[in-house]
């Protein structure tokens, strides 16, 4: 920045010291150091300031790209899962529409026959009464839920 060899620090010392005389020259040499070292001080607190800033800028950025990264993968798994779970529960759906179908059709069947030796028991241990007397519900598992998986 300044190009100051050591002959123009030479002739500047000359000239404070005949400006300022040799009892004031020590004093106002500690006062410029003084300042110096001030100005120095808050130079350096600012550049490390503006490259901390760089730095977390920096890797603020480092961080977006990799959480982008992430997101978009599995953004994709998750309409994957969607799409699996849908395909899932129309099939569950399916099934239990076919099984009350063919249920249906049995009964309807078994209506036209005369009635059996079994009259009076359960057509299936779901039916069959449970030990406090009470039918037996269908679990609520075995229905299908939208939205979930399992």
């Amino acid at each position: 920045m300044f190009d100051v060899g050591f002959s123009e620090l030479l002739i500047i010392a000359v000239v404070a010291l005949l400006v300022l005389g040799p009892e004031r020259l020590p004093k106002a040499a500690r006062f410029a150091g003084l300042w110096v070292r001030k100005a120095r001080a808050q130079w350096y607190s600012v550049k490390s300031e503006l490259e901390l800033e760089l730095a977390q800028e920096e890797m603020k950025q480092h961080m977006q790209s990799v959480e982008n990264s992430i997101r978009a993968p599995m953004q994709e798994l998750q309409s994957d899962l969607r799409d699996a779970e849908n395909e899932i529960n129309n099939g569950f759906v399916d099934v239990v529409e076919s099984d009350a179908r063919t249920e249906i059709g049995t009964r309807t069947a078994a209506s036209d026959e005369p009635p059996a030796e079994t009259a009076g028991m359960p057509d299936s241990p779901a039916d069959a009464p449970s030990a406090d007397g009470s039918p037996d519900e269908i679990p609520v598992e075995s229905q299908p839920k939208q939205g979930a998986l399992w």
